[in-house]
Protein backbone atom coordinates (compact mmCIF):
# COMPACT_ATOMS: atom_id res chain seq x y z
CA UNK A 1 0.00 0.00 0.00
CA UNK A 2 1.06 3.37 -1.01
CA UNK A 3 1.62 5.93 1.61
CA UNK A 4 -1.16 8.46 -0.89
CA UNK A 5 -3.24 4.85 -0.49
CA UNK A 6 -3.30 4.80 2.84
CA UNK A 7 -4.24 7.83 3.14
CA UNK A 8 -7.29 8.13 1.68
CA UNK A 9 -7.85 5.15 2.99
CA UNK A 10 -8.18 6.80 6.55
CA UNK A 11 -10.34 9.55 4.98
CA UNK A 12 -13.01 7.42 3.84
CA UNK A 13 -13.12 4.50 6.85
CA UNK A 14 -12.06 6.59 9.55
CA UNK A 15 -14.66 8.17 12.06
CA UNK A 16 -13.96 11.35 13.37
CA UNK A 17 -16.39 10.17 16.07
CA UNK A 18 -15.01 6.78 16.66
CA UNK A 19 -11.39 8.53 17.09
CA UNK A 20 -13.13 10.60 19.84
CA UNK A 21 -14.54 7.26 21.71
CA UNK A 22 -10.76 5.16 21.83
CA UNK A 23 -8.77 7.75 21.95
CA UNK A 24 -7.54 8.62 25.22
CA UNK A 25 -9.98 9.47 27.50
CA UNK A 26 -13.17 8.79 25.65
CA UNK A 27 -15.73 11.31 24.70
CA UNK A 28 -19.33 10.64 24.61
CA UNK A 29 -22.14 11.47 22.79
CA UNK A 30 -24.82 14.12 23.74
CA UNK A 31 -27.67 13.37 22.50
CA UNK A 32 -30.19 15.73 23.42
CA UNK A 33 -27.63 18.61 21.60
CA UNK A 34 -27.01 16.61 18.33
CA UNK A 35 -28.50 16.59 15.16
CA UNK A 36 -28.25 13.66 12.14
CA UNK A 37 -25.28 16.31 10.78
CA UNK A 38 -23.75 17.74 13.87
CA UNK A 39 -22.88 15.15 16.58
CA UNK A 40 -22.14 16.88 20.05
CA UNK A 41 -19.68 14.78 22.18
CA UNK A 42 -18.95 15.86 25.76
CA UNK A 43 -15.15 14.87 28.00
CA UNK A 44 -14.69 16.78 31.13
CA UNK A 45 -16.67 19.70 31.76
CA UNK A 46 -16.47 22.64 29.21
CA UNK A 47 -14.90 20.27 26.80
CA UNK A 48 -17.39 20.45 23.62
CA UNK A 49 -16.78 18.64 20.08
CA UNK A 50 -18.97 18.57 17.22
CA UNK A 51 -18.82 15.99 14.79
CA UNK A 52 -20.02 16.64 11.15
CA UNK A 53 -20.06 15.54 7.19
CA UNK A 54 -21.22 11.84 8.67
CA UNK A 55 -17.77 11.23 10.87
CA UNK A 56 -15.14 12.69 8.05
CA UNK A 57 -14.77 16.39 9.82
CA UNK A 58 -15.46 18.27 13.22
CA UNK A 59 -14.91 21.46 14.92
CA UNK A 60 -14.50 23.03 18.36
CA UNK A 61 -17.18 25.52 19.35
CA UNK A 62 -14.92 27.34 21.55
CA UNK A 63 -12.27 28.15 19.54
CA UNK A 64 -11.60 28.17 16.16
CA UNK A 65 -9.89 25.00 16.00
CA UNK A 66 -11.92 22.35 12.97
CA UNK A 67 -10.55 19.98 10.16
CA UNK A 68 -10.64 16.03 9.51
CA UNK A 69 -9.29 12.84 10.89
CA UNK A 70 -5.91 14.15 10.64
CA UNK A 71 -5.92 17.13 12.59
CA UNK A 72 -8.18 15.89 14.74
CA UNK A 73 -5.83 13.47 16.52
CA UNK A 74 -3.37 16.03 16.77
CA UNK A 75 -5.75 18.49 18.21
CA UNK A 76 -6.63 15.87 21.60
CA UNK A 77 -2.55 15.16 21.20
CA UNK A 78 -0.44 17.82 20.22
CA UNK A 79 2.72 16.15 20.64
CA UNK A 80 2.00 13.99 17.91
CA UNK A 81 3.68 14.65 14.60
CA UNK A 82 1.73 13.75 11.22
CA UNK A 83 3.83 9.88 11.24
CA UNK A 84 2.47 9.18 14.28
CA UNK A 85 -0.86 10.30 13.64
CA UNK A 86 -0.76 7.75 10.48
CA UNK A 87 0.18 4.97 13.26
CA UNK A 88 -2.35 5.88 15.25
CA UNK A 89 -5.27 5.82 12.55
CA UNK A 90 -4.36 2.72 11.35
CA UNK A 91 -6.23 0.57 14.04
CA UNK A 92 -9.14 2.71 13.63
CA UNK A 93 -9.73 2.03 10.06
CA UNK A 94 -13.39 0.23 9.68
CA UNK A 95 -14.45 0.87 13.16
CA UNK A 96 -18.11 2.18 13.74
CA UNK A 97 -18.70 4.42 16.76
CA UNK A 98 -20.68 3.25 19.32
CA UNK A 99 -22.27 6.85 20.40
CA UNK A 100 -22.46 5.93 23.67
CA UNK A 101 -24.76 8.66 25.44
CA UNK A 102 -22.82 11.18 28.07
CA UNK A 103 -24.47 10.84 31.48
CA UNK A 104 -26.80 13.72 32.18
CA UNK A 105 -27.55 13.18 35.87
CA UNK A 106 -29.39 15.91 37.72
CA UNK A 107 -30.73 15.82 41.77
CA UNK A 108 -34.14 16.52 42.40
CA UNK A 109 -35.26 15.75 38.82
CA UNK A 110 -39.22 15.73 38.99
CA UNK A 111 -39.18 18.45 42.48
CA UNK A 112 -41.49 21.26 41.74
CA UNK A 113 -39.42 23.71 44.33
CA UNK A 114 -37.47 26.65 43.21
CA UNK A 115 -33.81 25.85 43.60
CA UNK A 116 -33.94 28.89 46.09
CA UNK A 117 -36.60 26.79 48.07
CA UNK A 118 -34.42 23.50 47.60
CA UNK A 119 -31.55 24.92 48.85
CA UNK A 120 -33.50 25.93 51.74
CA UNK A 121 -34.46 22.61 53.15
CA UNK A 122 -31.50 21.45 53.24
CA UNK A 123 -29.52 20.88 56.36
CA UNK A 124 -26.59 23.26 57.19
CA UNK A 125 -22.53 22.24 56.38
CA UNK A 126 -21.40 20.99 60.46
CA UNK A 127 -18.90 18.48 61.50
CA UNK A 128 -20.58 15.60 61.40
CA UNK A 129 -22.46 15.51 58.79
CA UNK A 130 -21.87 13.26 55.64
CA UNK A 131 -20.85 16.21 53.22
CA UNK A 132 -18.06 17.43 56.21
CA UNK A 133 -16.83 14.27 55.93
CA UNK A 134 -16.96 14.00 52.41
CA UNK A 135 -15.21 16.87 52.03
CA UNK A 136 -12.51 17.07 55.00
CA UNK A 137 -11.36 12.99 54.01
CA UNK A 138 -11.93 12.82 50.28
CA UNK A 139 -11.05 16.88 49.05
CA UNK A 140 -9.10 17.36 51.91
CA UNK A 141 -10.02 20.95 52.72
CA UNK A 142 -9.47 21.99 56.41
CA UNK A 143 -12.08 21.82 58.93
CA UNK A 144 -11.00 25.52 59.91
CA UNK A 145 -11.74 26.73 55.91
CA UNK A 146 -15.08 24.51 56.15
CA UNK A 147 -16.15 26.53 59.36
CA UNK A 148 -15.80 29.81 57.71
CA UNK A 149 -17.77 28.38 54.05
CA UNK A 150 -20.86 27.24 56.59
CA UNK A 151 -20.90 30.69 58.75
CA UNK A 152 -21.14 32.53 55.30
CA UNK A 153 -24.03 29.74 54.14
CA UNK A 154 -22.08 28.80 50.85
CA UNK A 155 -22.29 25.13 51.13
CA UNK A 156 -24.90 22.84 52.40
CA UNK A 157 -25.24 18.94 53.69
CA UNK A 158 -27.01 17.36 50.31
CA UNK A 159 -28.22 13.85 49.50
CA UNK A 160 -26.59 10.73 49.68
CA UNK A 161 -23.21 11.99 51.18
CA UNK A 162 -22.78 15.14 48.72
CA UNK A 163 -22.05 18.93 49.44
CA UNK A 164 -24.81 22.04 47.79
CA UNK A 165 -22.69 25.00 46.39
CA UNK A 166 -25.08 28.18 45.74
CA UNK A 167 -24.64 30.53 43.71
CA UNK A 168 -25.81 33.85 44.48
CA UNK A 169 -27.22 36.84 42.49
CA UNK A 170 -27.85 40.10 45.03
CA UNK A 171 -27.95 37.28 48.29
CA UNK A 172 -30.81 35.44 46.09
CA UNK A 173 -29.43 31.48 45.47
CA UNK A 174 -29.77 30.87 41.92
CA UNK A 175 -27.90 27.80 41.61
CA UNK A 176 -26.60 24.80 43.05
CA UNK A 177 -23.81 22.71 42.16
CA UNK A 178 -23.54 19.22 43.70
CA UNK A 179 -20.39 17.37 44.15
CA UNK A 180 -20.31 14.10 46.22
CA UNK A 181 -18.50 10.68 46.39
CA UNK A 182 -20.77 9.20 43.73
CA UNK A 183 -22.65 12.12 41.98
CA UNK A 184 -21.44 15.39 39.77
CA UNK A 185 -24.21 17.72 38.79
CA UNK A 186 -26.75 20.22 39.54
CA UNK A 187 -29.81 21.05 40.60
CA UNK A 188 -32.28 21.60 37.99
CA UNK A 189 -34.06 25.23 36.66
CA UNK A 190 -30.93 26.71 38.49
CA UNK A 191 -29.39 29.64 36.64
CA UNK A 192 -25.33 29.86 37.07
CA UNK A 193 -23.78 33.29 38.37
CA UNK A 194 -21.04 32.68 41.01
CA UNK A 195 -19.83 30.59 43.73
CA UNK A 196 -18.48 32.98 46.28
CA UNK A 197 -16.55 32.48 49.32
CA UNK A 198 -14.18 35.35 51.11
CA UNK A 199 -12.80 35.66 54.78
CA UNK A 200 -14.51 37.65 56.75
CA UNK A 201 -16.18 40.87 55.93
CA UNK A 202 -13.27 43.18 54.61
CA UNK A 203 -11.86 44.99 51.57
CA UNK A 204 -11.41 42.80 48.57
CA UNK A 205 -9.17 43.94 46.04
CA UNK A 206 -8.01 40.68 44.71
CA UNK A 207 -10.66 38.15 42.72
CA UNK A 208 -9.38 34.64 42.23
CA UNK A 209 -11.76 32.75 39.35
CA UNK A 210 -11.86 28.64 39.43
CA UNK A 211 -13.93 26.64 37.78
CA UNK A 212 -15.83 24.05 40.67
CA UNK A 213 -16.86 26.08 44.06
CA UNK A 214 -14.07 22.55 45.49
CA UNK A 215 -11.05 24.21 43.41
CA UNK A 216 -12.06 27.66 44.65
CA UNK A 217 -12.15 26.31 48.16
CA UNK A 218 -8.91 24.65 47.39
CA UNK A 219 -7.09 27.66 46.74
CA UNK A 220 -8.12 29.58 49.64
CA UNK A 221 -6.88 26.41 51.95
CA UNK A 222 -3.79 26.57 50.17
CA UNK A 223 -3.25 30.28 51.04
CA UNK A 224 -4.38 30.73 53.94
CA UNK A 225 -8.17 32.38 52.83
CA UNK A 226 -6.19 35.23 52.28
CA UNK A 227 -8.74 38.47 53.63
CA UNK A 228 -7.83 41.11 50.12
CA UNK A 229 -9.85 38.07 48.15
CA UNK A 230 -12.66 36.96 46.67
CA UNK A 231 -12.64 33.37 45.63
CA UNK A 232 -15.31 32.58 42.94
CA UNK A 233 -16.44 29.84 40.87
CA UNK A 234 -18.08 30.01 37.17
CA UNK A 235 -19.40 26.36 37.65
CA UNK A 236 -17.62 25.29 34.09
CA UNK A 237 -18.53 26.84 30.96
CA UNK A 238 -19.89 30.97 31.50
CA UNK A 239 -23.15 31.89 30.47
CA UNK A 240 -24.34 35.77 30.25
CA UNK A 241 -25.28 36.12 33.57
CA UNK A 242 -21.85 34.77 34.86
CA UNK A 243 -19.85 36.93 32.44
CA UNK A 244 -22.28 40.08 34.08
CA UNK A 245 -21.44 38.89 37.42
CA UNK A 246 -17.71 38.57 37.07
CA UNK A 247 -17.73 42.28 35.01
CA UNK A 248 -19.47 43.30 38.26
CA UNK A 249 -17.23 41.82 40.75
CA UNK A 250 -14.03 43.34 38.56
CA UNK A 251 -15.57 46.51 38.57
CA UNK A 252 -15.80 46.68 42.24
CA UNK A 253 -11.79 45.99 42.22
CA UNK A 254 -11.03 48.76 40.06
CA UNK A 255 -10.67 51.87 43.16
CA UNK A 256 -7.62 50.33 44.88
CA UNK A 257 -4.49 50.69 43.23
CA UNK A 258 -3.38 47.21 43.68
CA UNK A 259 -6.30 45.20 42.34
CA UNK A 260 -5.65 42.07 40.31
CA UNK A 261 -7.76 39.16 38.55
CA UNK A 262 -6.22 35.93 38.91
CA UNK A 263 -7.72 32.49 36.61
CA UNK A 264 -6.53 29.70 38.16
CA UNK A 265 -9.03 27.09 36.00
CA UNK A 266 -7.33 23.98 35.48
CA UNK A 267 -4.36 23.21 33.64
CA UNK A 268 -5.98 21.57 30.23
CA UNK A 269 -7.20 23.15 26.72
CA UNK A 270 -10.40 24.41 28.40
CA UNK A 271 -9.26 25.76 31.69
CA UNK A 272 -6.96 27.61 29.10
CA UNK A 273 -10.05 28.91 27.51
CA UNK A 274 -11.57 29.90 30.21
CA UNK A 275 -8.60 31.73 31.12
CA UNK A 276 -8.77 33.62 28.02
CA UNK A 277 -12.29 34.97 28.54
CA UNK A 278 -11.54 35.77 31.76
CA UNK A 279 -8.12 38.17 31.19
CA UNK A 280 -10.74 39.90 28.55
CA UNK A 281 -13.00 40.80 31.34
CA UNK A 282 -10.07 41.81 33.47
CA UNK A 283 -9.11 44.12 29.97
CA UNK A 284 -12.10 45.31 29.94
CA UNK A 285 -12.47 46.37 33.74
CA UNK A 286 -8.79 47.92 32.98
CA UNK A 287 -7.53 45.60 36.15
CA UNK A 288 -3.98 43.51 35.88
CA UNK A 289 -4.26 39.93 34.56
CA UNK A 290 -2.26 36.86 35.91
CA UNK A 291 -3.07 33.01 34.81
CA UNK A 292 -2.77 30.74 38.27
CA UNK A 293 -2.03 27.50 36.56
CA UNK A 294 -1.70 24.18 38.37
CA UNK A 295 1.11 21.16 37.25
CA UNK A 296 -0.43 20.04 33.71
CA UNK A 297 -3.97 18.09 33.76
CA UNK A 298 -4.38 18.76 37.53
CA UNK A 299 -6.77 21.07 39.04
CA UNK A 300 -5.85 23.12 42.15
CA UNK A 301 -8.12 20.08 44.67
CA UNK A 302 -5.42 17.68 43.40
CA UNK A 303 -2.51 20.10 44.26
CA UNK A 304 -4.43 20.51 47.95
CA UNK A 305 -4.58 16.75 48.05
CA UNK A 306 -1.49 15.86 46.57
CA UNK A 307 0.36 18.25 49.14
CA UNK A 308 -1.62 16.30 51.94
CA UNK A 309 -0.29 13.36 51.23
CA UNK A 310 -3.80 12.07 49.45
Amino acid sequence: MTADTELDLFRAQVNCAAVLENLGRPWKLDPRESTRRALKYRRDEGEVLIITHEGRGWWDPQSTAKGDVFTLVQHLDPSLNFGHVRQVLRRFVGIAPRHTPAERRREGEGDTRSVAERWAARRHLRPGCRAFAYLTEERRLPRTLLDVAASQDAVRDGAYGSAWFAHRDGGQVTHVEIRGPQFKGSLRGGDKTLFRFRAAKSQVSRLVITEAPIDALSVAAREGIRSDTLYAATGGGMGPRTIEALATACAALTSFPCAVVESAVDANRAGDRYAERHAQIAREAGLPFVRMRPPEGLDWNEVLKREAGA
